[in-house]
């Protein structure tokens, strides 16, 4: 145990270049659930299981193509059918895809799909239930399949 006995985390703040542009692909896109605008601040909260996401809006936008040499992402769990579904949408509606990742050994283990906000912010959709051994197809494979 550390020096400070932390119970748990309230939320993860997410900066953005412009909040209705966001608002718009984590909630209608992403399908998190929309908790509401934090009074009259440029903050929006959303909610996935038991996490609070704040979308914050930068003072300052920053150049999208910058920030895709982040290594620094966030990461949401999601069924083998979501993962193919979004291969197919991120096509469709042209999310930038950063790859595909059939992770086979560390501490999160699986199939990684890495894109980018409009903001240029990286994220990731995480199917846990791939393993080692099973069929590795690309994107553009799994998109035919939904």
């Amino acid at each position: 145990m550390g020096l400070l006995d932390i119970k748990d985390v309230t939320h993860w703040s997410i900066a953005v270049n412009n909040l209705e542009e966001s608002e718009e692909f984590y909630g209608e896109f992403l399908g998190l659930e929309h908790m509401g605008r934090l009074g009259n601040s440029r903050m929006t909260c959303y909610k996935v299981a038991g996490h609070r996401i704040l979308l914050a809006e930068r003072t300052n936008p920053q150049d999208v193509a910058a920030q895709s040499e982040e290594v620094v992402h966030h990461s949401f769990t999601v069924s083998p059918e979501t993962l193919v579904k979004a291969c197919k949408l991120f096509l469709e509606h042209k999310v930038p895809i950063d790859g595909l990742v059939h992770r086979k050994q560390g501490f999160f283990t699986g199939r990684e799909l890495y894109f980018f906000d409009p903001s240029g912010n990286k994220l990731e959709l995480r199917d846990p239930t791939w393993s080692d051994g099973m069929p590795e197809p690309t994107v553009e494979e799994l998109a035919k399949q939904a």
